[in-house]
């Protein structure tokens, strides 16, 4: 199993899955397992901020539905943490990641859509769709140090992980350190400062004229 970095093509070895979050062979801490530990991908501000500005500049009249619904997506992929407890090992950034997941929500919220009686189930499959897949675009330009690197994003026709060769977005721990800590709130005030004039930009493109 390898990582394509896309724009340079670049294989590097990665941890096979079925080892993925396992303790160190002799029980002991390495720098790996605590990097494993404190390490994920982009803050769910910045995937809000990115998800509230795709859905102003491709709405067409729909109402809050759609923006809930988009917004939801956005932040669905990051649940794969929580299969950590189930069987104690990191599904982070694998198949959730991907573009065939991000299909398969389109589809189940149109089904859902229908199935319920709501107004516009095809425009409500695509905002799904399209909120999972801003997930994937913030999470390929961040700072990933958690093997393995990159996202599987063409789940299910290839297996294979792509990382950007550059990083936008700095990656965000998971532990109550105080350095921990520190580093998040300037992650996150980084995604406020690259992302808030996109959302700001959009909603002054998508205005309603005043008559």
């Amino acid at each position: 199993m390898g990582v394509l970095s896309w724009g340079c093509f670049r294989r590097t070895p990665q941890t096979p899955r079925s080892l993925r979050g396992s303790p160190p062979p002799n029980g002991g801490e390495t720098v790996c397992s605590r990097i494993a530990e404190r390490i994920t991908l982009p803050s769910p501000v910045g995937h809000a901020l990115a998800a509230l500005a795709l859905d102003r500049l491709t709405r067409r009249g729909e109402g809050q539905r759609r923006t809930l619904v988009l917004l939801a997506a956005a932040l669905a992929p990051d649940l794969d943490l929580l299969l950590r407890f189930v069987d104690g090992r990191n599904h982070h950034q694998a198949e959730s990641h991907s573009v065939g997941c991000a299909l398969l929500a389109g589809r189940l919220v149109f089904a859902l859509a229908r199935w319920r009686g709501w107004a516009g189930p095809a425009g409500l499959g695509l905002a799904a769709c399209l909120g999972w897949l801003s997930h994937l675009g913030l999470d390929y330009l961040s700072l990933d140090t958690h093997p393995p690197i990159g996202l599987m994003a063409l789940w299910p026709f290839s297996t294979a992980y792509f990382k950007s060769p550059w990083s936008l977005f700095l990656d965000i721990g998971r532990t109550l350190e105080w350095a921990t800590v520190r580093h998040d709130a300037v992650a996150v005030a980084w995604e406020i400062v690259v992302l808030a004039p996109f959302l700001c930009l959009a909603r002054r493109l998508r205005a309603p004229e005043r008559r």
